[in-house]
């Protein structure tokens, strides 16, 4: 059974959404007949599978002068998707102070001063926020720390779930945290029918793929040497997560209803622990 929605005539901003998961959430939300709104520090590459009709704004969300600018071109305002996000490989020994604050920014605070700037149009519409989180903010992640430590502020009985308590009922406030998945360099074809991109076979390993920066998981093979397959073989669905898995949980989330302050994880199951492999051999 497949299932649609009807955003017809609804506003819908996405921050980060130019490639990767951001751009499967705007063509989702644009093919359910919304009118979107994307935004990011640069435009999106020239590219056919991105419809001219989503609007692209250029805007970088840790800056509030950028952020003020980004929402009052907005007359009406439904949904905002907190998408923007990453973190390039950054141990904390030996790593600059300053670019941890600024992943902590662009993670954390980010989402933050978007939703408050947003927060009265919301408001007017009954609208929501849907924030993308990360299996980083809820396990080790090594080598890059701050980048877990903003995504457990975001979604772990902190920011998302506060703004849900402090804005119900007018406005409902939900994660999804997203765990390992396969995004592509370019701007995906968002395809309903599949729920995923179009790929060219080689695809980078991604931690939680809010912005196509987050590195390559620690350890695992590169994409040339099949590391998608060998490590979606270690996730109980049997595949990482496809950007149209997330897009069509934000479809979701985002439709009028009741559920807020919730996370959903969109994992696969999650990652099987090692003990699982000693239970099977003890057998």
């Amino acid at each position: 059974m497949t299932v649609t929605y009807d955003h017809t005539g609804r506003t819908v901003l996405v921050t980060g959404g130019t490639r990767g998961i951001g751009a499967a959430i705007a063509r989702a939300f644009h093919d359910a007949g919304a009118t979107v709104t994307i935004c990011a520090r640069t435009p999106p590459a020239e590219t056919p599978t991105h419809p001219r009709e989503i609007r692209f704004v250029q805007a970088d969300v840790r800056d509030p002068e950028d952020v003020d600018r980004l929402v009052s071109g907005f007359d009406r305002l439904d949904v905002v998707v907190n998408n923007a996000g990453g973190s390039p490989n950054a141990p904390v020994d030996g790593t600059s102070p300053r670019l941890h604050a600024r992943v902590i920014e662009l993670n954390l605070t980010a989402p933050l001063l978007v939703s408050q700037r947003a927060y009265p149009l919301l408001a007017a519409s009954c609208g929501a926020i849907v924030m993308i989180g990360s299996v980083s903010g809820s396990r080790p992640s090594p080598g890059t720390a701050a980048y877990g430590a903003a995504k457990a502020g975001l979604h772990h009985l902190a920011l998302a779930r506060c703004l849900a308590a402090e804005w119900a009922p007018r406005v409902r406030v939900n994660t999804i945290v997203v765990g390992l998945a396969a995004t592509t360099g370019a701007t995906p074809h968002y395809d309903p029918r599949q729920g995923g991109p179009a790929t060219d076979g080689h695809v980078p390993v991604r931690e939680g793929g809010p912005a196509g920066t987050v590195p390559l998981i620690a350890g695992a093979p590169g994409p040339d040497e099949t590391g998608a397959g060998r490590i979606g073989a270690t996730i109980p669905a049997g595949r990482m997560a496809a950007p149209g898995d997330v897009a069509q949980v934000c479809l979701w989330l985002a439709a009028p209803g009741y559920v807020t302050g919730a996370e959903v994880r969109v994992d696969g199951g999650g990652e099987t622990p090692a003990w699982r492999h000693l239970t099977a051999r003890s057998r």
